[in-house]
């Protein structure tokens, strides 16, 4: 089945050309919206993708009217060769059905591929280079090891509860119970 995406950017413009190009191209459902393309959450769009079935194929008049950016370009093909979908340009050379489209689709997975291994390099390479220099990556504890004595301290007055002593702390329980497991058992007696 073909599904038709038409989108303009804002009110004012007109959806017409590319409604009669999709209607003229088959499309047996056609999605429309106003909205900027640089705008991540398209309804219709969604709609439109949600709609699709495995083997579908959607149409739009040109690339641009589905994303505005390359990557976002990878990461919407990406999602259509998961879910078996195709794609259909009329305006730009891109035909999953035809062998040449085939090739476009699998050059774009390519470079999606490729950008994945550079970004990953890079950060295996900025994080190498920061623990050189003596920093340690990720977030700071949300606990000090005197927040966390305080803690203790506080859970072995059975009249505070855990929660009780994680809003002191501006913690949350959670927090308290992945920093001390037993916050509630006889083990603290012990520290």
């Amino acid at each position: 089945m073909k599904i038709g995406y038409a989108r303009v950017s804002t009110q004012e413009q007109d959806l017409a050309l590319q409604l009669d190009a999709l209607a003229k191209e088959g499309c047996e459902k056609i999605f429309q919206e106003k909205a900027s393309g640089a705008q991540r959450d398209r309804p219709e769009l969604q709609a439109a993708l949600g709609y699709m079935r495995k083997g579908d194929t959607l149409v739009v008049w040109k690339i641009d009217r589905l994303a505005r950016s390359m990557k976002q370009l990878i990461e919407t093909i990406e999602s259509f060769q998961e879910r078996g979908i195709g794609l259909k340009s009329l305006q730009d050379p891109i035909d999953t059905s035809s062998p040449s489209g085939k090739l476009v689709f699998h050059i774009f997975a390519a470079l999606a591929e490729f950008e994945r291994g550079v970004i990953r390099e890079r950060t295996t390479a900025g994080l190498r280079a920061a623990r050189e220099r003596g920093r340690v990556g990720g977030r700071p504890p949300a606990l000090s090891a005197k927040d966390l004595q305080a803690a203790k301290a506080m859970l072995k007055d059975s009249e505070l509860t855990v929660a009780a002593v994680a809003r002191r702390l501006n913690v949350a329980a959670s927090t308290l119970y992945r920093h001390i497991p037993h916050a509630r058992s006889a083990s603290l007696e012990t520290d």
